[in-house]
């Protein structure tokens, strides 16, 4: 059975909350790669209004498998009530790109 890649999408705050929720997921190897796009301008809706803020983006790299850990590692070191946690499939990617994927992850 092939492997299935995602690419989680999930914003922070700031850069340390963002780098905290990064070191932590590298650390427990439930993704490879984590790139972070700061000061992302984001419109949303919340609590019956429509907000707006800057926060940080990040892209993570990982199995499908790992998505449930994943999820449950962010949602616990997150300080929004519902994180932004999103997985988008990788349906195509360099094979020896996605072979480095499954090497540093669990």
């Amino acid at each position: 059975m092939q492997q299935t890649y995602i690419m989680v999408l999930c914003s922070a705050p700031d850069s340390t909350e963002a780098d905290k929720i990064a070191g932590e997921i590298l650390r427990e190897k439930l993704a490879a790669c984590i790139t972070m796009q700061p000061n992302v301008y984001s419109l949303y809706h919340w609590q019956g209004e429509i907000q707006q803020d800057r926060e940080v983006l990040m892209m993570i790299k990982t199995t499908a498998g790992l998505f449930d850990k994943l999820s449950e590692a962010i949602k616990s070191l997150h300080s929004y009530d519902t994180p932004e946690i999103i997985a988008l499939p990788i349906t195509q990617g360099e094979p020896r790109y996605l072979n480095w994927i499954d090497q540093v992850t669990q």
